[in-house]
């Protein structure tokens, strides 16, 4: 996918490459939601933790595209059809929530997962906090809570390469996974904020068209009253005229008369 900020494409084409998307991150989550379940298991092997980087990896990539696509119907210039076009964008943005949501909780899963077996790794190797500094090995641990735990000695058979190994893995997954989730979280008021704006845009053209309406209806008034006026008027001077032509007529006679007598 790529996105194209200043290239205009067709709204129905644009909401359709949105909903492809929403069904790609939907299926991908629900194939992570199958890969995590198994994490911890006898199924847990290297080749499954690299599928579950890469399907993380696209569905992530997924997530930013589509909050651009998103954006960009948004601000598609619009006449006729703004409020169909809200209505349409609303109906993505819901669908789009609710596939985010539904990864990000998986993506929550899989770190709770991973902090419960460092948890019964250090718990095993009688780990109280950190790797030696004793020359042999030198490293920071994330602690259950995500802090920083400090360096202490200990003596190398507390633990072995192979957990020392796994428990680095893990804490970058770990590390990585809360990365991703904070991602997902400023997708989400992204989301919010552009519903806001957008819906404030919407009432202020409603708002237009009903000041419209009324300014219509006033207009009509007034040029009823007008029409009414220019009737009155026109009754008013043809009756002015029959007076005159009547009184005109009453003096001829008078003159008339005074003449021949």
């Amino acid at each position: 996918m790529s996105y194209n900020p200043g290239a205009m494409e067709d709204p129905t084409q644009l909401a359709q490459r949105i909903t492809t998307s929403i069904q790609k991150i939907t299926q991908c989550s629900s194939e992570i939601q199958r890969i995590v379940n198994q994490l911890g298991t006898s199924q847990d092997t290297p080749e499954l933790r690299l599928q579950l980087q890469q399907k993380k990896e696209y569905t992530n990539q997924l997530a930013k595209e589509t909050d651009k696509y998103i954006k960009q119907f948004g601000s598609l210039p619009s006449a006729t059809e703004q409020r169909q076009r809200k209505i349409q964008k609303d109906r993505l943005v819901n669908e789009f929530t609710t596939a985010l949501a539904s990864f990000q909780k998986i993506q929550r899963q899989a770190a709770e997962k991973e902090k419960d077996f460092v948890a019964r790794v250090r718990a095993g190797s009688r780990i109280s906090g950190g790797f030696p500094d004793d020359g042999h090995k030198e490293a920071t641990l994330v602690s259950w809570e995500g802090e920083t735990l400090p360096q202490t000695q200990m003596q190398d058979e507390d633990i072995t390469e192979d957990e020392l190994r796994l428990i680095e893995e893990r804490e970058s997954s770990i590390r990585q996974l809360e990365t991703d989730i904070m991602n997902i979280n400023e997708i989400f008021k992204d989301l919010g904020m552009m519903v806001h704006e957008q819906g404030d845009v919407i009432d202020s053209i409603e708002a237009n068209v009903e000041s419209a309406e009324v300014n219509v209806q006033q207009a009509n008034q007034q040029l009823a009253r007008a029409e009414e006026y220019q009737r009155k008027s026109r009754r008013k001077i043809c009756i002015i005229i029959l007076i005159l032509a009547i009184a005109a007529v009453v003096l001829g006679l008078i003159i008339w008369g005074v003449t021949k007598n």
